[in-house]
């Protein structure tokens, strides 16, 4: 398309920018119109893709037929098939009489199907249907039907993230994604922001006879920098809102509404880390059982993983080999890993739903290996035979001297130091903060 018909383009469907994806979304529009072929339109919500069904539709051989445009995530599961395919008298309570639905009433025309990812999986075999061989039957109904539809339809969400989920049918999404159209989001067309905003100021001020208002070039450049998540509908409340409240206050030498950026900032919500986009409906229930099942058991694996690298660099422990999770992941039977104990002495609490598990440790070269059980609060008891010199470094019998010993022993890990003096690493830390004070 030559630019001057683009902005005529532009002009009859009250299209503002200049936005070279945005040029390149028209021209694919006017580009594939004569054909048949299905259109794909994605972008976020308030980006204007309702204009592309539109454009196909007039530029078209079915411009004189029907155009109906049908937002699939605002009809109920339940009538879904009842408003696409019709229904027969009788085939459900509250059908009164036989009813045509909007492939039949579309027949020769155009069918935009907006926010098709909320289309229900067996409707979605049924939209399969009619676009590969035109068929189609009515709710309550054997008959086979035929249609002669062009259908575009359009997504605020990732399909193909859909199809992966298992939310949307695969073979569908390339069925519809013969043609794809990239509608781009306005943070993505900063040069265009303050088109849009004058424009949506002298619309509401001529409809309303107010003022006209401006903006200072800080105030555009505050415009530009925000990224507008509600996109044109967004930036056109605001843009109104602005006029309404503000084009009164005439500035005496120019006469004219000039709007700075203290007043604008009044305006234009706070980006907060609160008011970032929300997920899509589609990722809802993403993570399964089994998943999550996954994830905590690698959580668990990486924790000693990491745990034995800082014996290794340490140099005083062999791996680490920790026993084989549970298959029940529940409440009351999921593992806990090691309590983190600060340098300080404090002990950091676990939450109640964790229950100590064992953990099997190859002791130092030439000795057998040690099992070390942890406990939250009782002190540890068993019996572990010592191999360095014969000594049984036991609390009882010994004081400061055997600590530093079975900590010299260890190499400072006061884990293994704990439970060669037969106490519970709690009691160490308390004993040795006490050693430090009385020093």
């Amino acid at each position: 398309m030559t630019t001057q018909e683009l902005q005529s383009l532009k002009n009859k469907y009250d299209i503002i920018g200049g936005d070279p994806a945005l040029n390149r979304a028209l021209e694919i529009a006017v580009a594939v119109a004569p054909t048949d072929l299905t259109v794909l339109i994605s972008g976020e919500s308030g980006v204007g893709k309702e204009n592309i069904p539109k454009i196909i539709h007039q530029y078209s051989r079915r411009r004189t037929g029907k155009y109906f445009a049908i937002n699939c995530g605002a009809i109920p599961e339940g009538t879904i098939d009842s408003e696409l395919f019709g229904h027969e008298k009788g085939s459900f309570t509250g059908a009164n009489e036989m009813r045509k639905g909007y492939f039949e009433e579309a027949d020769g025309g155009t069918l935009f199907l907006d926010e098709i990812g909320e289309l229900p999986m067996a409707s979605q075999a049924k939209l399969l249907r009619v676009l590969q061989s035109g068929e189609f039957i009515r709710v309550g109904s054997s008959k086979v039907l035929k249609t002669d539809v062009r259908v575009v339809a359009a997504t605020n969400v990732n399909l193909m993230y859909a199809v992966s989920k298992g939310k949307f049918r695969e073979d569908l999404y390339y069925r519809l994604n013969a043609v794809p159209v990239l509608m781009p989001a306005l943070r993505e067309r900063q040069d265009d922001i303050y088109l849009l905003f004058r424009k949506f100021t002298s619309d509401f001020s001529e409809k309303y006879g107010m003022n006209k208002v401006s903006l200072t070039p800080e105030a555009i450049a505050m415009l530009k920098s925000y990224r507008w998540p509600g996109n044109i509908r967004q930036l056109k409340n605001v843009a109104e809102t602005v006029t309404a409240l503000e084009s009164g206050r005439l500035t005496p030498v120019s006469g004219k509404c000039e709007i700075g950026a203290e007043t604008l900032a009044r305006y234009i919500p706070k980006d907060a880390p609160n008011m970032l986009p929300v997920k899509s409906a589609m990722s809802e229930d993403s993570i399964t059982p089994g998943e999550k099942e996954a994830i905590v058991r690698m959580i668990y694996q990486l924790r000693q993983e990491v745990d034995y690298l800082k014996e290794i660099v340490a140099g005083t422990h062999a791996p680490v080999r920790v026993k084989a999770l549970p298959q029940d992941t529940s409440r009351d039977n999921m593992p806990a890993p090691d309590r983190d104990i600060p340098r300080d002495g404090s002990v950091m609490e676990q939450p109640d739903w964790q229950e100590p598990f064992e953990i099997r440790s190859a002791g130092h070269e030439g000795e057998p290996p040690r099992h070390v059980a942890q406990h939250r609060d009782a002190d540890l008891q068993r019996e572990d035979p010592d191999e360095q010199d014969g000594s049984d470094l036991s609390l009882q019998r010994a004081g400061t001297d055997l600590i530093r010993k079975a900590l010299e022993k260890y190499r400072g890990n006061r884990k293994l130091a704990a439970s060669e003096l037969g106490i519970s690493e709690r009691t160490l830390y308390r004993k040795l903060k006490s050693m430090e004070e009385n020093q």
